[in-house]
């Protein structure tokens, strides 16, 4: 059903007989990564694209069923844009801007999240989990292509591990039988369920939130909905406790009904209930077919660790959020876009093995970012006493007249770039009057360069951005090698260059990461200096 709908063939990479199956002994493979989701094909790619070898091993043989992620923010647009993979989303995806809450039959507000002109990518797109997989799945083979060392196995599950100082050991189950193979390497990327995390003896920590969701993803050719996010508080339709509605490609919607804890999820399940109260939330002679459906529960967790010695987790198995504000699947591709330059430093001797540790120290502080913004949207959705919910819809009245009271209202904030403020990584930042939103940590923000935009120039490489600021072409520290963007502000007449990178100087010299970090700054060029501060974003000071 939901397969066919979306034109999607589930069997992208079907079980087939590997040589390592038939060795004496195990073979070792630089990196392997088990789970082919999402996080999974995208760590394949970033590390492939590298030039380093990389096993994909999945359970299954290609895209999963059901929507599942559908929000997907610019960061991580971005971020698949520099593997090859973000133009096809953004052409297949549904743009929006427009958000409105509403709290029984009465509208509190709306909301606008378009950013400011001179990006190339929207603030968020809705966009089926099963075609996102799908475009990097296609980007892989494109690079398979052009000789990347990626190679994905259908029907290949991991029923056990063995960590050791060097290398970790796989037994894995196929259609042919058992085999093992050993990784220099190993991401697990495996969900959240993550049956590694288990085989370590691993867990979560955080909360868990006493209540129910259930999605119904439903196809109408025909609609007076627009492209907009709806948010409803104790719907007049009285199908939920709230309710939210988005548009997705292919004439297909997203419904979320909160139903509470203590349900029959079984029962909730039937077509007939669901379809109860999809009718009275769509009124009568509205026609719809239900293509997916599953019941969810909030969890904001993470695991106290996401490196345990040669092993390193990402995505869902690393940390659970809950849905509303879209930070499941983006911050994971914030994860892999992490790693991924770090392991390939350490792999080609170019960096110390100390480099993986600020993983550990970066997404971690991202995590607890997004658990924080997901917990504080999860109690106002879902207040638990009576005083929060009378405090609750108080916001909600007042947000109805009044603007102060619309930053309150919480019905789930939307993912943002990560900041990776005092970490151990960042250089000094010596730009007086320099924008905040580039200040060192801080993702860089795109900006208009004639016909292009700035971030596809920037690449996925050490990097000198310099602005009206002379500096050397290039420059290698370590073995490091950095080349130069040599940019003026004549050459964005819309001044978005200057006012994103600038701020009150007349010149700025950045140290950008191969993520797109900002590593450091300064109002001019000082050799020493950035040399220093590129030690120092190698791990090496």
């Amino acid at each position: 059903m939901f397969q066919d709908r979306y034109s999607l063939a589930f069997k992208l990479y079907p079980y087939a007989h590997s040589p390592d199956q038939d060795a004496a002994a195990p073979v070792r493979h630089p990196v392997i990564v088990v789970g082919g989701g999402p996080i999974g094909l995208a760590t394949a790619l970033d590390l492939g694209r590298q030039g380093i070898p990389v096993v994909v091993l999945d359970d299954h043989e290609g895209i999963g069923m059901g929507s599942r992620a559908i929000c997907f923010a610019k960061r991580c647009l971005e971020i698949a844009d520099r593997y090859g993979c973000g133009e096809p989303m953004l052409d297949k995806g549904v743009v929006w801007n427009l958000g409105k809450v509403f709290h029984d039959d009465r509208k509190v507000y709306e909301f606008n999240l378009l950013p400011e002109a001179g990006h190339k990518f929207p603030a968020f797109i809705n966009l089926q989990q099963p075609y996102f997989e799908r475009f990097i799945y296609e980007q892989i083979v494109e690079e398979q292509k052009k000789g990347a060392p990626i190679e994905i196995r259908g029907k290949n599950r991991v029923d056990g591990m063995t960590v050791a100082e060097d290398h970790v050991k796989l037994d894995i189950m196929t259609p042919d039988g058992p085999y093992q193979l050993e990784a220099d390497w190993l991401m697990a990327c495996d969900g959240a369920s993550s049956p590694l995390r288990s085989m370590l003896g691993l867990d979560f920590e955080g909360q868990v939130f006493q209540d129910s969701f259930l999605i119904a993803d439903i196809r109408m050719k025909t609609s007076s909905f627009p492209t907009e996010r709806w948010f409803w508080f104790e719907p007049h339709f009285k199908s939920g406790a709230s309710t939210l509605l988005h548009k997705q490609p292919d004439d297909v919607w997203r419904v979320d009904f909160q139903i509470g804890w203590d349900v029959d999820r079984k029962e909730e399940l039937k077509e007939e209930n669901i379809r109860a109260r999809l009718d009275a939330m769509l009124g009568e002679g509205v026609e719809y077919d239900i293509v997916w459906s599953s019941i969810y529960t909030f969890q904001c967790r993470r695991m106290k660790k996401f490196r345990h010695g040669r092993v390193f987790f990402a995505g869902d198995a690393a940390h659970q959020v809950s849905p509303f504000g879209a930070r499941g699947a983006n911050s994971g591709m914030q994860d892999v876009d992490n790693l991924g330059w770090k392991l390939g430093m350490v792999i080609r001797g170019e960096a110390p093995d100390s480099l993986l540790d600020t993983y550990d120290e970066e997404r971690i502080h991202g995590a607890d970012e997004n658990i924080l913004n997901s917990t504080r949207s999860t109690d106002f959705i879902t207040p638990k006493s009576k005083v929060s919910h009378i405090f609750r819809n108080a916001v909600l009245s007042l947000a109805e007249s009044y603007e102060f009271a619309r930053p309150i209202v919480n019905s789930g904030r939307l993912s943002v770039p990560c900041v990776y403020d005092g970490m151990s990584l960042n250089g000094p930042d010596a730009l007086p009057g320099g924008p905040a939103r580039t200040r060192p940590g801080a993702s860089c923000p795109d900006a208009p360069l004639g016909d292009a935009f700035l971030l596809n120039q920037l690449g996925n490489r050490f990097l000198l951005l310099t602005i009206d600021a002379d500096a050397p072409d290039s420059l290698t520290e370590d073995g490091v090698a950095v080349t130069r963007l040599a940019l003026s502000r004549d050459q964005d007449p819309s001044g978005a260059l200057a006012d994103r990178y600038l701020g009150d100087g007349a010149s700025a010299v950045y140290l950008i990461r191969p993520d797109q970090h900002v590593a450091a700054r300064w109002d001019s060029y000082d050799e020493t200096a950035v040399r220093t501060a590129l030690r120092k974003a190698c791990g090496k000071e």
